[in-house]
């Protein structure tokens, strides 16, 4: 005989199974969240879209420090969305863009509206900027480093407020366009970033011709994720490079390199969205550089090592998604005073003595100075097969080589994520001063001229604290 309690077990199995069986045929499938204990859908959701970001306006051209009013183009300029949900309906949101420099006062007025528009947390949207110097200057970005001109200051306010109002429809038609994907991830390489700190420019196509090896830290992998959809067809690659895209320096709209690779992939994958990150290219450059001609090979060369990892058996990434945000202060060596400032009025640095007297002017309107900045970390956790880690800021090439090291295989470290800031320094570029870890805070607008020596190991802390909370 059957027991009672054997009774409602089976009773429950029953309708358990009755319920499953009137969904599927009510709704033509199972549904996206959990039926029933254990059962659950076993396929990513995504959704893609792009926009074109050239400006149609004057707005100067970012990154060198000087009047660079547009004069053209090479080709246009985007901003591309991949929205991802999980099995169990968690959802994130990855933005790409050819900006040189995305700032806080933009990024945060985006989020702000993402949440309210579509319920998205911080912790699910990252808004990533390839670092273009042939992009258009945003709001705030770089403040300092441009004459003051009061029309191109309206004019950039004009463009900053269009491509907040831009990424948030951006956002919401990715989310529009969910639908089941499958996602799988791989590695190429491109080897012509080159350690800007330990190789003169000027020496380097003699040393490359020479065969003479180049030396300092470098990055040359190439990490490539793609999204494929029911029908088999690929409708993104997502990629990325460890290289500042400086190749060129005139006047003309371009997404230097990383947008000529882009255009090589997508004419290669008709219907495909290529999408590109910087990884940690704060200290690297692509040299030599400086025609055009260079800057398409450098695209073609990146796009080369796509279609390599894409040749390659690809390791699928099973549809889980775990996101962790942090907001972490990042202390300055010393806020600056006004007897720091007062000398450099008369600066033959035109973009300190800008910066001297704007910082002046604060300090006369009441304002004190902070001592430390917020810095955005991310950690998103892909299945068991992908982490991708998004800091703020142009990161050294040391963040990504460590993380790699600690997190291993499938890990993206990505710089240049949510807000420009400035260049972050590990430790060891913090001692060694120079550029990159020297006092040049002032170029960003900053209340210092430099970090505190230990921001490497503040940032280690969170990284390694928010891995640990989406790593299951």
């Amino acid at each position: 005989m059957i027991s009672p309690n054997s009774r409602r077990g089976f009773l429950n199995q029953v309708l358990s199974a009755t319920a499953v069986a009137s969904a599927i045929s009510t709704s033509g499938g199972l549904p996206a969240m959990a039926l029933a204990e254990g059962v659950e859908e076993t396929t990513w959701k995504a959704g893609v879209a792009k926009s074109v970001i050239t400006p149609e306006k004057a707005v100067w051209l970012a990154g060198y420090g000087t009047k660079r009013v547009p004069a053209g183009k090479l080709h246009d300029l985007w901003m591309k969305a991949l929205a991802l949900e999980d099995a169990r309906g968690h959802r994130a949101v990855l933005i790409t863009s050819d900006f040189q420099g995305v700032p806080k006062g933009m990024s945060d007025r985006a989020f702000e509206q993402i949440k309210k528009e579509f319920g998205l947390d911080r912790e699910q949207v990252m808004f990533t900027f390839s670092h273009n110097h042939c992009g258009p200057r945003l709001g705030d970005d770089l403040v300092d480093y441009y004459p003051v001109e009061p029309e191109q200051v309206e004019l950039v306010n004009e463009y900053t407020s269009l491509m907040v109002k831009n990424v948030v429809a951006l956002v919401g038609e990715a989310l529009g366009k969910l639908k089941p994907a499958k996602l799988q991830t791989g590695e190429g390489r491109a080897t012509f970033a080159v350690n800007r700190r330990n190789n003169r420019e000027a020496e380097v196509p003699a040393l490359i011709a020479q065969g003479t090896p180049l030396v300092g830290p470098v990055d040359h992998s190439v990490p490539v994720m793609t999204v494929t959809g029911a029908s088999g067809h690929i409708e993104a690659i997502l990629f990325g490079y460890a290289c500042h895209p400086t190749t060129l320096n005139f006047l003309k709209w371009c997404g230097d390199y990383p947008g000529f690779a882009q255009l090589e992939i997508e004419a290669n994958h008709p219907g495909a969205t290529a999408m590109f990150v910087n990884t940690c290219g704060g200290d690297q450059n692509p040299l030599p550089r400086r025609s055009v001609e260079l800057c398409q090979k450098y695209g073609h060369l990146l796009a080369v090592g796509v279609e390599e990892a894409l040749k390659l058996p690809l390791k699928s990434v099973s549809p889980k998604l775990r996101t962790a945000f942090e907001l972490i202060d990042l202390p300055y060596l010393k806020a600056v005073s006004r007897e720091d400032l007062h000398p450099l009025l008369q600066d033959g640095n035109a973009i300190r003595a800008r910066w001297a007297a704007r910082m002046l002017q604060k300090l006369d309107g009441g304002e004190k100075f902070a001592t430390t900045y917020p810095y955005p970390i991310h950690a998103w956790q892909l299945g068991s097969e992908m982490l991708v880690i998004g800091q703020g800021a142009e990161t050294v090439v040391d963040y990504a080589l460590r993380f790699k090291r600690e997190f291993g295989p499938g890990t993206w470290v990505c710089g240049y994520t949510d807000d420009m800031i400035s260049y972050i320094p590990s430790r060891r570029v913090w001692e060694e001063g120079g550029y990159e870890g020297g006092a040049n805070l002032y170029e960003y607008g900053r209340p210092a001229f430099r970090w505190a020596g230990d921001v490497e190991d503040r940032i280690v802390a969170s990284v390694r604290k928010l891995v640990k909370q989406v790593r299951p």
